[in-house]
């Protein structure tokens, strides 16, 4: 078991840590300390639970531990998901000091995060999260939620943890797929704020692919780092300094829902999403082609889609982006880039440049 980094979201009472480290998901005294009440409700899935629950559960070494099992897969981030967790929370009389427990990926922390928001008006949970995108990413903000079959996360609250619990060796089960999808995000913090991290990730995607200890906990930190930073500067998104966080998502989010959910891999649709807003910030002559190359080139090295599905029209692309959370007043805003380490939320989008960009980048082998 290696050193517990710890960094903190800071947001005044309701400030809470991030904890990182490999072989930290069955030192059961981190959960204990987070949580106020006796009842515990671990949240899992199918695919996660037969590798981690048994650790964590002999970890807290607790009588009063209720377990939710969930099938796996992002089809399953639904409504009628959320309604089978309350069923069970409701069976099991848990009270509003139960504390739930999100141990898997992006879409059981954010399924059970916005149960705890909505169950009895808000209950403590968790987040001990097992993919590289759940920890570098999804566990950390609060923002909670499910889909919907018009819209992606277009149903869901903010609601913070109490702590997040990021065992780095819960990656060695990670399929490679799964793996690459993280790695997204984690190109994302690079691309929007932090220039050096970009160049350093540009050097080390070779040791991030094998899971090179030093080099992977450091990309999680770093990425960590980033996101609570931009979380505390604005955690509701009313500044917009926040929506940087979506880079790539609102292109992200069209290939999600309109290919079906499961489809592609959230982090794969947002790699190519982010190509495709760096393709549009040079047709808006605010970078460089040699910028977007650098751009595709690092996500294609981390084994990411940056080519745009044919699967799709410009005009379907552009009716689902209308449904983007980040439209306002009828108008889209779209997060681009000036350079890479810096990027800007614009609402100053010309659709008719934005529909060609698609159909040529629709059109490219």
């Amino acid at each position: 078991m290696t050193e517990v980094q710890t960094l903190t979201v800071n947001l005044g009472s309701r400030s809470y840590p991030i904890y990182i480290g490999e072989g930290i998901l069955g030192q059961g005294k981190l959960i204990k300390s987070h949580s106020p009440g006796r009842q515990l409700v671990v949240i899992s899935n199918e695919v996660v639970a037969p590798l981690y629950l048994e650790s964590l559960l002999k970890g807290i070494n607790q009588a009063e531990i209720e377990t939710i099992i969930l099938p796996d897969g992002e089809q399953y981030k639904s409504i009628a998901t959320l309604e089978n967790i309350f069923d069970q929370l409701l069976s099991a009389h848990c009270s509003r000091d139960v504390t739930l427990i999100a141990l898997g990926g992006g879409v059981i922390g954010d399924i059970t995060g916005f149960a705890a928001a909505c169950y009895q008006r808000g209950v403590n949970f968790i987040q001990v999260p097992t993919t590289l995108l759940a920890q570098v990413d999804s566990s950390v903000g609060g923002k909670t939620g499910v889909n919907h079959p018009l819209g992606k996360n277009m149903i869901g609250a903010f609601h913070q943890p109490n702590c997040v619990i990021a065992d780095t060796g819960t990656l060695k089960t990670l399929p490679p797929r799964e793996l690459s999808a993280g790695l997204a995000e984690v190109v994302k913090y690079g691309l929007i704020t932090d220039q050096p991290f970009f160049l350093w990730l540009e050097k080390n995607m070779p040791r991030l692919l094998k899971l090179e200890p030093d080099s992977i906990t450091y990309a999680i930190e770093q990425s960590c780092r980033c996101k609570a930073q931009v979380v505390a500067a604005d955690e509701l998104e009313q500044s917009g300094q926040r929506a940087l966080l979506n880079l790539g998502h609102t292109f992200g989010h069209a290939i999600e829902t309109g290919l079906g959910y499961g489809k592609w891999l959230h982090g794969e649709a947002v790699a190519c999403g982010m190509v495709m807003a760096a393709e549009f910030s040079a047709r808006l002559g605010w970078i460089g082609a040699a910028q977007v190359k650098k751009v595709s080139a690092l996500l294609a090295s981390a084994r990411l889609p940056v080519k745009v599905p044919k699967e799709l029209s410009a005009d379907r692309f552009l009716e689902l982006m209308a449904l983007d959370k980040k439209v306002k007043d009828g108008k889209l805003r779209l997060v681009l880039l000036k350079d890479i380490g810096k990027a800007i939320l614009t609402d100053d989008v010309d659709l008719t440049l934005l529909h060609s960009t698609i159909t040529e980048l629709a059109q490219t082998d």
